[in-house]
């Protein structure tokens, strides 16, 4: 009996132990929306590269980033942002850092975005890509010389 209870402690606690750090990798996902915003719905815009440029930024990471966000806003708009900028900037997706300067200053916020529209022109739905940045493959993606964004 002693046996019995004792291995029933230590299952009972792995199982809680299992469960506390199931549940925080599952917060640690950032805000993003599940859908492309409802139809009329007018988003606040991205800033244009006469914007950026007149701020000087003018990297052509931050250019081409800004490009993509402005021409996958809905794709942005569904996806996570892993500089976790939901909470110490109250962004709600990944292209709230794209209506601001704050994608210009962030790496990830760039490679995530050049990531989401290239990965769109494949044809790969919000969830695959979603999927593909919660993976980390926005990582593989070279800063230095980013593809063009057409």
């Amino acid at each position: 009996m002693k046996h019995f209870l004792g291995m029933l402690t230590i299952l009972l606690a792995a199982g809680m132990t299992h469960a506390q750090f199931v549940n925080q990798e599952a917060a640690e996902v950032p805000a993003f929306h599940p859908a492309p915003p409802k139809a009329g719905t007018t988003l606040p815009p991205v800033l244009t590269q006469k914007q950026l440029a007149d701020q000087g930024l003018i990297a052509p990471a931050q250019v081409a980033s800004y490009k993509a966000a402005a021409k996958a806003g809905s794709m942005l708009y569904q996806m996570p942002c892993y500089c976790y900028c939901d909470r110490n900037h109250g962004h709600a997706s990944l292209r709230s850092c794209f209506e601001g300067t704050h994608g210009a200053a962030c790496g990830t916020c760039m490679q995530e975005s050049l990531y989401t529209y290239r990965q769109s022109k494949k044809g790969w739905s919000a969830k695959m890509i979603r999927d593909g940045i919660m993976r980390g493959d926005y990582k593989l993606l070279d800063l230095q010389n980013p593809e063009p964004v057409n």
